[in-house]
Parts: C-alpha cells; structure tokens; sequence
C-alpha cells in the first residue's frame, strides 16, 4: 500500500528495496465515536443479530484515518516507507468514570 507517496508494509522487509536509514518510531492513531441514536440502533439490532453494518463503517474509515496519519508522521520527519505496520484497536470509555487514559 502507499499512502500519499509513504510506502507502508506489514513485513520487516521489502524485496528489491534497500533500506539505507532507521529514522524510528511512527505511530498513526484514530479515535471514533458514533452519535447515541447510531449507538442506540445498533444496540437494538445486537438484540436480534445479525451484521453491524454502521460499526463496520466506522471501523474502515478509523483505520483509513489511522494510516493517513501514519503517514503524514512518517513524512514528516523525512521517512518515505513504513515497514512492519501494524493494526491495535481498543476501547475505552469516555465520560464513563475516573483514571481513564
């Protein structure tokens, strides 16, 4: 895949290149959240099963957000690939108590 002229792969490696710098570290992070009627219908429709389609949506587009930031960081400070990206995904419950982070 290549976002926005940054080569970004999963594998350590890429065959037929050279890697010639480690500059470090690149992160790409994305947080979502889907309003309390979309909420509220998906809890209905969890009731009787069946695909979440609107929570499938917000889930591509994260991850689609995660990776364009991932490499505009990469960008900006001077790398042109990403090697061994990898996807985390968590949740967390905001508003919902103390010592949430």
């Amino acid at each position: 895949m290549v976002e926005n002229n940054v080569l970004i792969r999963t594998i350590n490696d890429c065959p037929g290149m050279r890697v010639v710098r480690v500059i470090g570290p690149v992160y790409g992070t994305s947080v979502r959240s889907r309003n309390i009627v979309s909420n509220f219908l998906g809890g209905i429709r969890t009731v009787f099963g069946g695909k979440q389609s609107g929570y499938l949506k917000m889930i591509a587009q994260t991850r689609e957000d995660a990776l364009a930031q991932l490499a505009e960081h990469a960008r900006s400070i001077g790398a042109n690939a990403v090697l061994g990206m990898r996807f985390d995904s968590g949740e967390f419950d905001a508003g919902q108590g103390a010592g949430h982070e």
